[in-house]
């Protein structure tokens, strides 16, 4: 069938429109990524402030991340560290007197009374105060004094015996044991540290001060039964137990806790001051003893300024044996023996 002109213009037509159709589409996609690109330079160009500072907090991010890769151990280091610090500057020290009346005060025989502990029931003349003449009548110690200390090249752990740590978070070890020595009586201490102790002692009468040891050893049991005897006695007064505890608390310290449980710690005044007093620091013994303990082995436990650290209240008295080797770092560098064991660690 012979077509028309007017079938040939149709079907150029129909052609025109498909291709108008296939171009439609990429035209307009293009138009719109032309569109698109146009608007996002057109908005940085009028938000480089903005932009700005969105870089340079994410340079600061990326720079302040690197401290998320620390160890764990570091991490509470340096956190540790810090909240040390910050309360080791705000730290004011303020001296704390316990003030109980007279007829409130027990000695050891006024609850040890009636007590069928054989072992236990210890008169009080019997764990009184001996100077250095006392000592050397009751027993045959050698008034000679041993070499000044000199630095060794013994490397200290934390494990060592002479540096075990009590404390209220370090209690006694359940297993602990030690060897006791008699000092006068019943005055013991561990045997390993009389020598040293002897020392001392004549070095200080040398420059004329007489050293006075008073409660060095307490077995755990005694400690104990004083304790919860006074507070049994305090609660029949009419205290709660609360109160009575505070108050046993304040001539007894709490059982596990105490050094002298170990033999190593030794409360030490003079023949011309014999009170377990603060004020005992500021005599010529007190500042001698802290002066001269480490070349013996021995530390001023718990130095004034360091509450926040030892946990206990400042006691120029109270002296703890940890080996001449690790007390002269202690003593020179003005340091708790808590922190030079966190040092070990």
């Amino acid at each position: 069938m012979k077509r028309t002109w007017k079938d040939n213009l149709m079907a150029k037509m129909r052609q025109q429109i498909r291709d108008h159709k296939r171009l439609k589409l990429p035209i307009t996609a293009g138009m719109i990524l032309v569109t698109l690109f146009y608007n996002i330079v057109f908005y940085f160009v009028h938000n480089t402030k903005r932009f700005a500072s969105v870089l340079v907090l994410l340079i600061f991010f990326f720079v302040s991340s690197s401290f998320s890769f620390l160890k764990k151990s570091d991490y509470m280091e340096l956190a540790y560290e810090s909240e040390w610090a910050e309360i080791q500057e705000s730290y004011e020290y303020v001296p704390t007197t316990f003030h109980i009346r007279d007829e409130k005060v027990l000695d050891d025989d006024d609850v040890m009374e009636g007590y069928d502990n054989e072992e236990l029931d210890v008169s009080a003349d019997e764990i009184d105060q001996y100077s250095l003449d006392d000592i050397l009548e009751a027993n045959e110690v050698s008034k000679g004094i041993s070499s000044t200390y000199s630095p060794t090249t013994t490397k200290l752990s934390k494990d060592d015996w002479q540096l075990v740590l009590v404390n209220k978070q370090h209690p006694v070890p359940e297993d602990y044991t030690v060897t006791l020595g008699k000092i006068k009586g019943s005055m013991k201490c561990d045997v390993r540290i009389i020598d040293d102790l002897m020392d001392m002692m004549q070095a200080a009468k040398r420059d004329s001060i007489n050293l006075v040891v008073c409660s060095p050893y307490r077995d755990y049991n005694r400690q104990t039964v004083l304790f919860d005897r006074k507070i049994d006695y305090y609660m029949e007064e009419g205290h709660s137990y609360m109160e009575a505890y505070k108050l046993a608390s304040m001539t007894v310290t709490v059982p596990g806790a105490s050094e002298h449980q170990i033999g190593l710690a030794l409360d030490i005044v003079s023949t011309t001051y014999s009170g377990l007093e603060i004020g005992f620091g500021e005599t010529v013994a007190g500042r001698w003893l802290k002066e001269h303990c480490d070349e013996y082995g021995f530390i001023l436990r718990y130095p004034e300024g360091k509450e926040y650290i030892t946990g206990i209240q400042y006691e120029p008295w109270h002296f703890r044996y940890v080996g001449k080797e690790a007390a002269v770092q202690i003593m020179e560098r003005d340091i708790t023996l808590e922190e030079f064991i966190e040092e070990l660690e």
